[in-house]
């Protein structure tokens, strides 16, 4: 039974193509649970697509929910929101970060008691820090810190990260951080590596020979659920647009 705090992430992939059936497959998106997100996803996969997706579902689950929006790439799927309050393009994506380790902080100090979900989107996550450690790696290292920080401490304090990257690389998730998110997703056709980054072998052995298109993948949800998933189409791109934008100036 789906609970207030789900939201549908997809449609189950095999039960669409042995029965065509629209069966979801819903994720809990509650303060007391892991909803960390890390969207991965090579170019052409309909990563960006499914970005939007999930942000405005989340949208919808929690009309409270304060969203800021780090945009490294300027994809042009995100250009509706680039006049937005919450809207950080690819210069400014670290003052997003900064303002949700401060929200971080004044909750865990006590200093804001409040417990209103806030979610920091950041688009392209693994680029942005490689391109921080080739400019700055001073400032590449304090990035880190405070997303692995945010990662082990915001669940208890009503603050999520969703990371979306092509490839996880190592050297941006320090210390194992990649563990610390309670939903790994991984869409299109994703060469062996990134399975491997992402999830564990006895899961990958799973997947057999599904060979996974644009907008098909797997999500790992709190480390011990596999699912092969299948992306919604959404019909009212206009309508899903405007919740995004709505959410973005509160």
């Amino acid at each position: 039974m789906m609970k207030n705090s789900d939201i549908l992430l997809a449609y189950d992939y095999d039960k669409w193509y042995y029965y065509g059936i629209k069966s979801p497959i819903n994720v809990d998106m509650s303060v007391n649970t892991n909803s960390h997100i890390l969207l991965s996803g090579m170019s052409g996969s309909g990563k960006s697509y499914f970005l939007n997706q999930i942000f405005t579902r989340i949208c919808l689950q929690n009309e409270k929910n304060t969203v800021y929006f780090a945009d490294f790439k300027q994809d042009d799927s995100f250009s509706h929101l680039r006049n937005c309050k919450n809207y950080y393009p690819y210069d400014k994506t670290t003052e997003a970060l900064n303002i949700v380790y401060e929200i971080l902080h004044n909750r865990q100090s006590g200093k804001d008691t409040s417990r209103t979900p806030v979610t920091l989107i950041w688009d392209e996550y693994v680029a942005n820090v490689l391109s921080l450690i080739n400019n700055d790696k001073k400032q590449a290292q304090e990035v880190m810190r405070k997303v692995s920080e945010i990662l082990m401490l915001g669940r208890s304090l009503a603050i999520r990260l969703i990371n979306s990257c092509q490839r996880p690389d190592a050297a941006v998730f320090p210390t194992g951080s990649r563990l610390n998110y309670g939903v790994i997703i991984i869409v299109g056709a994703a060469i062996k590596s990134i399975y491997e980054m992402l999830i564990p072998s006895e899961y990958i052995e799973k997947i057999g020979e599904r060979k996974f298109k644009i907008g098909e993948g797997i999500v790992l949800l709190q480390g011990s659920q596999l699912h092969f998933i299948k992306v919604p189409v959404i019909r009212n791109i206009e309508k899903m647009q405007n919740i995004r934008i709505e959410a973005l100036n509160r």
